[in-house]
């Protein structure tokens, strides 16, 4: 298998920032980590040695990318616009940087994936920029960042500003009116897989029926149990990725 370690100073986040790739061909899949997690970790989770026969084949490419979630979403210590601001950053690094990178890889499909929060980025880096892929797989993901979930605390404290809205789903989602951006989604294949005891199941459950609203077609999939690990989510690559 095709294994590549890349590694360059980001200008938009002003410090290194490291990747891997896997594959030679194919569809091309933006892989985001989980909460605070590494680009390496999918590997080490044998998500990539699941898929291995397909990356083989030249069926797929796997672009695996850092996180900055620490200093940015889970950055507790900063006030909840210097976390947003900084996330915003790191979007600019994978549309600016990363983006070109796998578009230099190729001509097949754009796809956007992630676990748990990596779900959270890859739906909703989607959704903001949809010209750019051509289907989303998420995992346990977590579509509102502002409401309690379980165990998990509003991530922004009770702040709330545009920037918060923009890039919370199932907030923009419902009231998004643009044809453009709706034509183009409504093309995307979406499936969004979630454990049905899940403290996220009502995020994917709210974010589908607003996509059906909008008459954008998507698949949610309930895996039994919670479903929030690494050996449900290779069980979940094999099937949907």
């Amino acid at each position: 298998m095709n294994r590549e370690y890349h590694r360059w100073f980001s200008p938009h986040l002003c410090r290194d920032m490291e990747l891997l790739i896997f594959g030679h061909g194919g569809v091309r899949v933006l892989v985001f980590p989980t909460r605070e997690g590494r680009f390496y970790d999918y590997e080490n989770w044998r998500l990539v040695a699941t898929l291995e026969e397909r990356i083989d084949q030249g069926q797929m490419q796997l672009f695996c990318v850092d996180s900055v979630d620490s200093e940015a979403l889970y950055c507790r210590q900063a006030h909840p616009a210097c976390r947003m601001a900084r996330h915003k950053q790191y979007e600019g690094y994978i549309l600016e940087e990363v983006v070109p990178l796998m578009h230099s890889r190729g001509m097949g499909p754009m796809v956007a994936h992630g676990c748990s929060i990596g779900g959270y980025h890859a739906v909703n880096l989607a959704f903001r920029n949809p010209h750019l892929f051509d289907r989303v797989l998420a995992l346990s993901g977590r579509y509102d960042l502002t409401r309690p979930m379980g165990p998990f605390a509003d991530l922004f404290d009770g702040y709330y500003d545009a920037d918060v809205y923009f890039h919370t789903p199932n907030h923009y989602i419902p009231n998004l009116a643009d044809p453009m951006i709706l034509d183009r989604m409504r093309s995307m294949d979406i499936k969004l897989v979630i454990g049905e005891h899940d403290p996220f199941y009502p995020s994917n459950l709210d974010l589908s029926l607003a996509l059906w609203s909008k008459e954008v077609r998507n698949r949610l999939v309930v895996w039994d149990q919670e479903a929030h690990q690494a050996r449900y989510w290779r069980e979940m690559v094999r099937q949907h990725l």
